[in-house]
């Protein structure tokens, strides 16, 4: 079954919302055009408590960008995004969301972040998504969405670690930063993830 697994293309990732990807906006009618050649189609949203702890104003004197210790990890402090009910946590109003079969949220927990659909960043709870996505009996996994080197990267990662092949579609997905993308694109490709773009999609 060919899946496709569209991430957190939400209002506040666009240009004009608070923790824009450059160029955001570009991919929605990719992922449009692409959608009908899947026969299943299922998406990932940031669903964040308004005091969740990766929000730099929940933390007195710190900064977006900051990088902070939390659980023993380096957690990078964020402007306030897609809060839960909120029109920034809402998908791009352009998107194609008719035939999504499934929508899993992902950091509502407000202790831990959540760039992975499939896992919190310290792999302690998990979204279920990998079990749906067995349950169907999904072998391939197509990855895109927003943004390409940090939640888009991620589930990438774990998808391949609970044994997916995957598809990673880059003009289907936008980097917050060009620069860490291009690192991280090297770390996929050792794995064994395959870059390709919507065009190479039958």
């Amino acid at each position: 079954m060919k899946t496709l697994l569209i991430i957190d293309v939400q209002n506040d990732f666009i240009p004009g919302g608070s923790l824009p990807v450059p160029g955001g906006d570009k991919i929605v009618p990719v992922i449009n055009s692409i959608q009908p050649k899947f026969d299943l189609v299922v998406a990932t949203q940031d669903w964040h408590p308004q005091d969740h702890i990766s929000f730099a104003s929940n933390h007195e004197g710190k900064s977006t960008f900051e990088v902070i210790e939390l659980h023993g990890k380096p957690q990078t402090l964020w402007a306030d995004h897609c809060v839960q009910g909120t029109e920034g946590a809402e998908f791009h109003p352009d998107l194609d969301s008719t035939t999504w079969e499934a929508i899993f949220r992902k950091g509502t927990d407000n202790q831990i972040d959540s760039y992975s659909g499939f896992y919190d960043n310290g792999h302690l709870k998990s979204t279920g998504l990998a079990g749906y996505l067995k349950e169907k009996g999904v072998t391939q996994l197509f990855l895109c969405g927003l943004a390409a080197d940090i939640c888009v990267y991620y589930s990438a990662y774990d998808a391949f670690k609970e044994g997916f092949a995957c598809f990673f579609i880059e003009d289907a997905s936008q980097p917050l930063d060009s620069e860490n993308y291009k690192e991280l694109k090297k770390k996929m490709e050792y794995l064994g993830i395959q870059f390709i773009s919507a065009a190479d999609i039958q």
